[in-house]
């Protein structure tokens, strides 16, 4: 039985209270009892969706479904992207790159030269892809310095966060901007005004400080356990290194500007050689050629085997096969909520709130957040839910502008265990679930409040 074709007939009180019960069951299995994440996520997920009242025909197809859709978009960027991490980190690689960027800004300054680098590098790659890439350096930089993973990691990942949810041409504010039709010009031009100081104060200054609090080593996974470089005696120079990461930022850039330019009707986006760019321009292929490229110019052009390059390549693959199925398995989780109409019913009972419409946008979008997981599926829900009212107002550009930025904040508030950025930035820094909520769960709250506060001002003043 498809699930479309399935009325849910629960209200949204009691929704609510089951995808609270499933929340806090999940917690204590795992905090509490210590059972595997993976186990306890899948478990979990399956109860969820009895108790919603998912036809039970329907309950594998919408596991499966929500499982194998997340890994559609993590599995290939988190293997390739550890790939590449641990070709940087063997060849050092990532050595290189850390002692010029100390050379340049200083210990003190370290975590705010890679927060800097991730904004860079953040507006136009998404943001497990950039995470991914600047994770050989991000740690490369921990173990020099010392003080703890968190307080280089943080700041990078939250530079990455900020821009995929505030800046176009990233996913959410795009379709929020379209919804609204508010001038996406305008949304890059205040998206980046709001991004960037909402980065430093709750990322770069949370992360520094939270890192002194929460000293945690720094994982050994793009290492595999060796201590030190095998080429040690000869690393790659960090002109090469940043050459490499260059790679992937100029083909997914030159994809973002050709689908741009079709949009904008600057080209014809359904010619042949524009969709055959695109495809070439994606995620995937663009990391896929870079790890090619890393492999020959830190490999055979350096004078190591091909067999070798081969082995350590194989042996990337292991250690993120836990990050892999964990974060499908939370993307699971949240498929199950999404399915089971929670998100359309708090939908409906939050339409009359009765709230001025760009504090509704910021209420809408954040309870939709917490309920059901997803930042671009609240987004673009809450979207629609104010669109007649944006649409029926008198609201200049600018204030509707600040109304997708609304959005945007309240799309990024809370990420918790429904989510699977949760556990993606959980397993590669190896911290517990425990740690996780503490760490990142605030910050991308404080992501969502902080923005929420400089749209306000934006509004007041549009």
């Amino acid at each position: 039985m498809n699930t479309d074709e399935w009325t849910q007939t629960l209200g949204a009180g009691p929704l609510l209270g089951i995808a609270a019960a499933a929340v806090a069951v999940l917690l204590v299995l795992i905090i509490g009892l210590r059972v595997h994440a993976f186990l306890a996520l899948v478990s979990v997920s399956i109860a969820t969706a009895f108790a919603a009242g998912i036809p039970a025909g329907s309950v594998m197809d919408t596991l499966t479904d929500g499982f194998g859709s997340t890994l559609a978009d993590v599995a290939l960027l988190v293997g390739l992207g550890a790939m590449l991490g641990r070709l940087l980190e063997i060849s050092g690689g990532a050595r290189s790159l850390t002692d010029a960027l100390i050379r340049r800004f200083g210990e003190k300054r370290a975590p705010l030269a890679l927060g800097l680098a991730s904004l860079i590098f953040g507006f136009p790659i998404f943001f497990d892809a950039g995470l991914v890439v600047m994770l050989p350096i991000v740690f490369s930089v921990a173990r020099r310095l010392g003080g703890g993973v968190l307080r280089y990691g943080l700041p990078a990942a939250g530079a990455f966060s900020v821009m995929h949810i505030y800046v176009p041409p990233h996913p959410g504010p795009v379709a929020a901007s379209g919804l609204l039709g508010a001038d996406v010009g305008l949304v890059l031009l205040f998206g980046l005004l709001i991004a960037v100081p909402t980065w430093y104060l709750t990322s770069y200054l949370y992360g520094v400080m939270i890192g002194k609090r929460i000293a945690l080593p720094v994982p050994e996974i793009l290492r595999g356990g060796s201590d030190t470089d095998e080429s040690e005696e000869n690393p790659p120079p960090a002109s090469t290194v940043i050459g490499l990461l260059l790679i992937p930022l100029v083909m997914i850039f030159a994809n973002t500007g050709l689908s741009t330019a079709g949009e904008a009707g600057w080209i014809d986006g359904d010619a042949g050689w524009v969709q055959v760019a695109l495809a070439l321009g994606s995620t995937p292929v663009a990391l896929l050629v870079t790890v090619f490229v890393a492999g020959y110019v830190l490999g055979p052009r350096r004078g190591r085997r091909q067999s070798v390059v081969e082995r350590l390549l194989d042996s990337s693959l292991g250690p993120v096969c836990a990050i892999i199925l964990i974060t499908g398995a939370g993307g699971m989780f949240g498929a199950v909520l999404r399915a089971s109409g929670i998100g359309d019913a708090l939908a409906d009972a939050l339409s009359d709130v009765g709230l001025p419409v760009f504090v509704a946008a910021y209420v809408i979008a954040t309870v939709l957040r917490i309920a059901q997981g997803s930042a671009t599926v609240a987004l673009t829900t809450a979207a629609g839910l104010v669109q007649p009212l944006v649409m029926a107002g008198a609201f200049s550009n600018v204030e509707v502008v600040a109304i997708v930025l609304a959005l945007a904040a309240g799309s990024v508030t809370a990420s918790h265990v429904n989510d699977s950025g949760f556990w993606l930035v959980g397993r590669f820094f190896e911290m517990d679930t425990k740690t996780t909520l503490k760490t990142w769960t605030v910050m991308e709250t404080t992501i969502g409040l902080v923005g929420f506060g400089f749209a306000s001002i934006l509004y007041l003043l549009g």
